[in-house]
């Protein structure tokens, strides 16, 4: 991923160049998309990213049935609201969030994301979308419970982000494995190699390397 990269361009046309492009780089890019069809992959751009990384946290490890459930749960303690601001979840009894089902490092992540936005660490959406990827993920990446993943996810569903590749997700680095019939997967520091020839429609690539059947 390019550092300065702030690109947000994920519009069907721009899909439609992402799925030429990498067909283009092989007989078996060219089948698999093909096979697929057009890319719909769905960001979610209107969320802040307080909101974006809480409900991330929210549903990491699980299932998304009982992601729903819980968090479900969490807004149930705030009616009237989409989604409680940073202060609200603060000020409100840890146990009666504890009680919807989260984990104790669970809950302090969510509790800690929302104490790093009213401190100023997690930007809101403007700012964030004219920060580099590398410059969020540095900023939001040594958040208790959110990391590398979470943040380029957040780039991707959030920001609308074209070019990112998250190399650490098994999704990826399976997909390509299974695309190119290898024996073992390739590492995150191999597939970030491998990637650069994707630029710049990386996050296309993985949307199609998250879809490659299991052989």
């Amino acid at each position: 991923m390019l550092s300065g990269t702030i690109a947000a361009d994920l519009s069907p046309r721009a899909y439609l160049r992402a799925a030429q492009f990498l067909s283009g780089l092989g007989e078996d890019w060219a089948r698999h998309i093909a096979a697929i069809g057009p890319c719909r992959h769905e960001a979610k751009p209107a969320r802040e990213p307080y909101e974006a990384l809480a409900r991330a946290v929210a549903y990491q490890q699980l299932h998304a049935k009982a992601g729903d459930a819980i968090l479900g749960r969490l807004l149930a303690l705030y009616p009237g609201t989409s989604f409680p601001a940073p202060g609200q979840l603060l000020t409100t009894d840890p146990e009666a969030q504890r009680a919807c089902g989260f984990s104790a490092a669970k809950l302090a992540a969510i509790r800690g994301i929302a104490q790093a936005t009213v401190d100023g660490i997690v930007p809101g959406r403007e700012e964030a979308r004219s920060l580099s990827d590398e410059a969020l993920i540095e900023r939001l990446g040594s958040l208790r419970g959110v990391g590398r993943w979470t943040v380029e996810m957040f780039l991707i569903y959030s920001l609308e982000r074209s070019d990112v590749l998250p190399v650490d997700d098994f999704g990826v680095r399976e997909g390509y494995r299974r695309l190119k019939g290898l024996e073992k997967a390739s590492t995150p520091r191999q597939m970030r190699g491998i990637g650069e020839a994707w630029s710049p429609f990386r996050t296309v690539a993985a949307w199609y390397l998250w879809r490659l059947p299991a052989r």
